[in-house]
């Protein structure tokens, strides 16, 4: 699972770089994961200090960290 994680997070890093700030609902529907491992991995990138969110009405918007 871990390594399933770690792919994910490698997909969300390369897509906030191409795309910028996205909402994550916007970005969940976009990648092609269950939401559960898109949000695992999200809090790896997190915890880790590579991403920026932002709760907005409900949602997040997320960016790279620069």
């Amino acid at each position: 699972m871990i390594t399933e994680i770690g792919i994910a997070a490698g997909e969300i890093w390369h897509y906030l770089d191409a795309h910028g700030e996205v909402l994550f609902s916007e970005m969940a529907k976009r990648i092609d994961k269950p939401r559960d491992l898109i949000l695992m991995s999200l809090g790896w990138l997190a915890r880790e200090g590579h991403v920026v969110l932002v709760s907005i009405d409900g949602n997040y918007r997320i960016s790279l960290r620069k």
